[in-house]
């Protein structure tokens, strides 16, 4: 019985996909010799912001390309961000079975905030881990067992949902049971090649892996 479920933020129960594509394209245009396309960006979402900005730019210093990144994903948010379809229906019912549950992401507090409330699932969550609250973002497993903490909830009995293999890695780094959307980015192909223990086509899925009936 799943008591506990933990969300990856971007591109599982928020698409920020388009917002991160643009924000990337923003930062470096006419910063890097070749330029930086989605083709490049895609494969790398779900990596903390500064490992991004350092693998792009080639820098040990990205402190200016976060900033100018962070000011356009605020200004620009409210545009481009929406939840995925039936995640707010399906987070009711799981809060109404009593299951626990938490965000673990890899971007910073006020634009994980910034989504959540926009899309009207802010109030589902108990506790909200960030890249501010750890020392080692996923796939270390150290996020996931912060919130568990939080919740009061044990490894056994809790699953990661996610989009990436920051999650799925992640998860099975903690001894979690990993379930991977089929609408991340990145596709079937390469979220089979990190062995998730289950993937799910739609978020209502997650209800009978959870043991939560359909109302």
């Amino acid at each position: 019985m799943i008591h506990t479920v933990l969300f990856d933020l971007d591109g599982t129960i928020i698409d920020t996909n388009e917002l991160i594509i643009q924000s990337f394209l923003h930062t470096f245009d006419g910063i890097t010799p070749e330029p930086v396309t989605r083709e490049h960006i895609i494969p790398n979402m779900g990596r903390s912001l500064v490992d991004q900005m350092k693998f792009f730019s080639g820098k040990d210093e990205v402190e200016d390309l976060i900033l100018k990144y962070r000011t356009f994903n605020i200004e620009k948010h409210d545009q481009l961000v929406t939840e995925f379809q039936g995640v707010r229906e399906t987070l009711g019912k799981l809060h109404a079975a009593g299951i626990k549950m938490g965000i673990v992401t890899s971007k910073v507090r006020i634009t994980s905030e910034m989504g959540l409330k926009l899309c009207g699932l802010y109030d589902f969550f108990d506790t909200i881990v960030t890249v501010q609250d750890v020392e080692k973002p996923k796939p270390d497993p150290e996020g996931i067992r912060k919130a568990l903490k939080e919740l009061g909830s044990e490894a056994e009995g809790a699953a990661m949902v996610g989009d990436s293999h920051y999650d799925i890695e992640a998860a099975h780094n903690a001894g979690l049971p990993s379930i991977a959307v089929a609408w991340s980015l990145k596709g079937l192909d390469y979220l089979n090649q990190y062995n998730p223990t289950y993937i799910i086509n739609d978020i209502r899925e997650l209800l009978p892996i959870v043991g939560v009936e359909e109302m």
